[in-house]
């Protein structure tokens, strides 16, 4: 295996990334929502589901995620008879596996930000008639905007490190699920420590990147600066009513 099929698996591992960040911001956005304006004793529970894959060792997740991706369980049987398609061993499975895996990193950090956001201005936009979609596009998301672009990075760069889930549900598939992860795994077990050094500092150094410029981007909000947000807040706010 070469430079070619090494980099097949980086625009594999690219493209199930970004897949798996939008899908996850589009159904973590509402989650991390509702479980900061929980009020129920079932909140920590939920709260554990959702953090679970921090804990769980991938190979159960993966495994799990397995039997229930086989033709022989409801899950992979729906999928099937809709897509003519197995989904265990497929690249639709490694993107929902991803899902599973990634959620906590794109949920805990927005739940933590709708929670410190308070109630207040939301208050104050429902006094003014604003509506429930123009006080989160208006004033949610001006304020918490930092804490999505932190979700969306943490969520992508977790996604791309995954091993042990995809190898489990997506197997090793050139052009399918073959990712870098096991690109990496794939050169280490033949000894080819050059490719498998190329890969493994590539990864590093993206990793040190991205984690730079998230923590950079939450040392750009100061007071000041969060104070400067909510008065652009109130004008936008003005503006939508």
């Amino acid at each position: 295996m070469g430079e070619n099929s090494d980099l097949i698996a980086l625009l594999t591992t690219l493209k199930m990334a970004a897949l798996t960040t939008i899908i996850l911001m589009l159904i973590g956005t509402p989650l991390a929502w509702y479980l900061a304006n929980m009020k129920s004793r079932f909140k920590v529970l939920f709260e554990a589901l959702v953090a679970l894959p921090l804990v769980l060792p991938p190979t159960v997740l993966g495994f799990y995620l397995l039997i229930a991706f086989s033709p022989q369980h409801l899950p992979g049987q729906i999928w099937q008879d809709i897509t003519g398609q197995q989904l265990a061993f497929s690249f639709s499975a490694i993107v929902i596996g991803s899902i599973f895996y990634s959620l906590p990193f794109v949920v805990q950090p927005l739940q933590k930000a709708f929670e410190q956001l308070g109630t207040s201005y939301l208050e104050a936009g429902a006094t003014l008639g604003a509506g429930r979609f123009d006080r989160f596009f208006n004033i949610v998301l001006p304020l918490t905007k930092a804490s999505f672009i932190t979700a969306a990075s943490l969520g992508f760069a977790h996604t791309i490190g995954e091993f042990g889930v995809v190898l489990m549900i997506g197997g090793n598939i050139e052009g399918e699920t073959r990712v870098l992860s096991i690109a990496l795994f794939d050169h280490v077990e033949a000894f080819n420590y050059a490719r498998a050094h190329a890969l493994a500092l590539g990864l590093l150094i993206g990793s040190v990147v991205l984690l730079s410029l998230i923590y950079l981007l939450n040392f750009q909000q100061p007071d000041s600066d969060k104070r400067s947000n909510k008065n652009a807040h109130k004008k936008s706010l003005g503006k939508g009513l």
